[in-house]
């Protein structure tokens, strides 16, 4: 799971009843419900990522230069404790007025009533990556402006194939390449693994299987695909590493996270989101030691899951229209510009992207914008929280071989069904 999408585990049905009881508490937003008004406003904007700040206080300050009466304060809070903090505010009616949104909490934000549309504000949805505004319309209504997005490469240790003697991966790679090419860089006696093949979804799973022919949940977020034989060979394509000794073991990617394996050059290849590119080019020790390949291509392709934030509205904000104005700006072509000149995410607005790519020309960056293309959408319902700790639970034992794959996988399918069932029927 990625950073942008991590936390979800935390939240639960809980959750889903404390922003239903604050639907029913109803209160009426307070503003015009229009395009704002004349008097002095001040917003809260609330994010979660520090790299972020210094481009959103731009662009808070460019939206405050075209609307001279309203200020934007931006609330950071850290990733692991956003959600939790967002919940208890919302529920008791002090959320911020705009904030970051991810997949995961869209439908269950947008059908309890918190968030405002956005159809008035005339986003201009058609320069946006059709699967993000597909992922933040609900019941036919858009909810969030996309904001950024990111998609999935390999990371390699040009250091560690050199000393090898492996070329680098390079487009129109497959899994058996892949499988052929950690093989051939592990060299236990250093404790050097070729690839990390974590239990990580966004970065792993949720790209192998759907390479595979198969899909996590169907189109109309109703029905589970962990059911299927493909969804069963993109979950052993990764276990199979593991066995195969190329990978670390579970435990040990439990405890050394897969991410410190390979900044410390432990792991020669890891699959990461774009939001790792600032990182690994602020990072002076591997700075120059890594590059960014495409995804092998299993047997239906190289798909990569696509996701990304977007800003919303808070409904019962007192300045309603305000933040919706906001909302839209901060996702606007300016906005994204903005963000693409500092290099921290590739802008959700079609046509900024080159910035974000030439912001870090030592990297092939624009293997993450090749794959939107291609992209799927990252697996949502309205509920999503109850049926990923399914995953978390049952996919652990797989990737600890105490469980084998195929069990693990009927065994999440019924799960995983029985909680889409049960959201069909609220």
């Amino acid at each position: 799971m990625s950073p942008r999408a991590r936390g979800l585990a935390a939240a639960s049905t809980a959750a889903a009843a404390a922003l239903a009881l604050t639907a029913c508490a109803g209160g009426s937003a307070g503003g015009s419900a229009g395009g704002g008004s004349s008097e002095n406003v001040t917003l809260s904007y609330a994010i979660w990522d520090q790299n972020q700040q210094p481009a959103m206080q731009k662009i808070a300050d460019a939206f405050h230069k075209e609307h001279p009466n309203v200020t934007v304060k931006i609330q950071l809070t850290p990733n692991k404790e956003y959600w939790t903090k967002l919940q208890t505010a919302v529920s008791g009616g002090s959320g911020p007025d705009v904030f970051w949104m991810n997949g995961p909490h869209i439908q269950l934000y947008a059908s309890n009533g918190v968030l405002a549309p956005l159809d008035d504000q005339k986003v201009p949805t058609a320069d946006y990556p059709k699967s993000l505004v597909e992922l933040y319309t609900y019941d036919g209504k858009l909810y969030g402006a996309p904001k950024d997005f990111d998609t999935i490469g390999v990371w390699y240790n040009k250091a560690l194939f050199d000393a090898a003697g492996v070329a680098y991966p390079k487009a129109g790679w497959t899994w058996q390449d892949m499988a052929d090419t950690a093989a051939k860089l592990t060299d236990k006696a250093k404790g050097v693994y070729g690839i990390a093949a974590s239990q990580y979804s966004q970065e792993n799973y949720y790209d192998s299987i759907p390479q595979a022919g198969g899909y996590v949940i169907s189109p109309d977020h109703k029905k589970t695909g962990y059911g299927s034989p493909e969804a069963l060979k993109g979950i052993e394509y990764w276990v199979d590493l593991i066995k195969a000794g190329s990978s670390p073991t579970a435990q040990q990617m439990t405890d050394t996270a897969p991410e410190d394996m390979f900044l410390s050059g432990k792991v020669a290849m890891l699959q990461t989101g774009s939001w790792a590119a600032i990182g690994y080019a602020q990072n002076a020790d591997i700075a120059d030691k890594v590059n960014v390949a495409p995804l092998p291509a299993g047997p239906a392709g190289n798909q990569s899951v696509i996701h990304g934030l977007a800003n919303v509205a808070n409904a019962k904000s007192a300045h309603v229209a305000e933040a919706k104005q906001f909302a839209a700006f901060a996702s606007g072509k300016q906005a994204s510009q903005i963000q693409a000149d500092t290099g921290t995410v590739i802008p959700a607005y079609n046509g900024t992207q080159d910035a974000w790519v030439k912001s870090m020309p030592k990297y092939d960056l624009h293997y993450y914008i090749d794959a939107v293309k291609d992209a799927v959408p990252y697996p949502v319902s309205k509920n999503t929280s109850v049926w990923t700790q399914d995953e978390t639970d049952i996919l652990s034992q797989v990737w600890a071989g105490t469980l084998a794959p195929a069990a693990g996988m009927k065994q999440l399918a019924d799960k995983m069904q029985a909680a889409l069932d049960a959201e069909q029927k609220k």
